[in-house]
């Protein structure tokens, strides 16, 4: 038996920005649902974090979902599994009122709390997000579950959280896990593994930190134990590092940044004309947005005091402060209220 396993969809992430929904729905009516036809899969599991915000739904979020992603597993005859991830579930210490049974329970199974089921005489352990109420009955499932493969939506330490190599530092010790042969988890964004414990990733890109990340959803075979990635072709965030020492950007093909989010990085801009001439073009590719962003190489921390970490009494301080030590030709009030922004924005964030 083959089932599709997907996870961290996040719908109704970027406050239903347009051009995202559309991008992430380019996934699912391009590539995932048109794989399960032909691939003949009925079954797919889905390992947390289906929505975005833990607080509320939004109405286009509601529709689209319900539109676009539940209508269709009905459609197609497939059985959705949903297993409740962190970002389901309205309160942190429990998991009684969360977004799936209050959207899908009516037609889909939902997971609150740890459950074996028997997929082609298969055993496999659900493991939804462990909190304060269910903790004793997944502890309990952990160490006398009779399966030995468990899915579901960990924080397990020493697994990359993001591209870019940020590693947690904090959650389930791996030797909780020792007895499994096979984790699956969502909650990383990052499709990373030791082995043992494998996290699979979002299936689209989300924030930048995505950018150049592949992401894409799996396919596991219960008779061979076989793992398989189809990897989403379909990007949003481009990037350019922008060298003009080492590119002729006369000839650069602007055209794939067409509905994509783009920023231009620049490392070498010696010849100044050239570059307006790039941006030029670049600004006329349909891009969704062009950010540029310069080399300011005097932003560094060598630069200022240490006594500015030691009296500060709090981060908007500290930033304010290092700010007003710095030898630059910028705006600092500009660059007091992009950093607050940046800070308050990175606040209301959750993995």
């Amino acid at each position: 038996m083959k089932i599709a396993i997907i996870t961290d969809t996040h719908f109704g992430a970027r406050n239903d920005n347009a051009n995202f929904n559309e991008y992430f729905f380019k996934f699912y009516e391009n590539l995932f649902f048109p794989t399960l036809i032909e691939r003949g899969i009925t079954t797919c599991i889905h390992m947390g974090d289906v929505m975005d915000r833990r607080k509320y739904v939004s109405y286009k979020t509601a529709t689209d979902f319900r539109k676009r992603f539940i209508d269709t597993f009905e459609e197609l005859g497939v059985d959705l599994h949903l297993i409740v991830g962190n970002h389901d579930t309205y309160y942190k210490n429990t998991s009684e009122v969360n977004s799936m049974e209050e959207l899908v329970s009516n037609k889909f199974k939902v997971y609150t709390g740890p459950e074996v089921v028997e997929f082609d005489e298969t055993p496999i352990l659900l493991m939804p997000w462990i909190n304060a109420n269910n903790y004793n009955e997944s502890i309990d499932a952990l160490q006398n579950a009779k399966s030995d493969i468990l899915m579901g939506h960990l924080e397990v330490d020493g697994f990359a959280m993001t591209g870019q190599g940020m590693v947690s530092t904090s959650g389930w010790e791996k030797e909780h896990f020792k007895r499994f042969e096979t984790v699956f988890s969502g909650h990383f964004h990052h499709k990373n593994d030791d082995g043992q414990i494998f996290y699979l990733g979002t299936p689209y890109e989300i924030y930048w930190n995505d950018c150049d990340d592949p992401k894409g959803f799996h396919i596991y075979d219960t008779a061979t134990k076989e793992l398989e990635r189809i990897v989403n072709p379909f990007t949003i965030f481009k990037k350019i590092y922008y060298d003009d020492s080492q590119n002729d950007y006369s000839k650069h093909n602007v055209t794939q940044y067409k509905d994509h989010y783009v920023k231009v990085i620049v490392v070498n801009k010696k010849d100044l004309y050239e570059f307006d001439k790039f941006t030029d073009r670049l600004l006329k590719a349909d891009s969704f947005e062009v950010k540029i962003i310069e080399d300011f190489s005097e932003l560094d921390a060598s630069n200022v005091s240490d006594d500015i970490v030691e009296n500060s009494e709090d981060t908007i301080t500290l930033l304010d402060k290092y700010i007003d030590e710095l030898d630059i030709t910028l705006s600092k009030d500009r660059l007091k209220n992009t950093m607050k922004s940046l800070y308050n924005e990175a606040q209301d964030l959750e993995i």
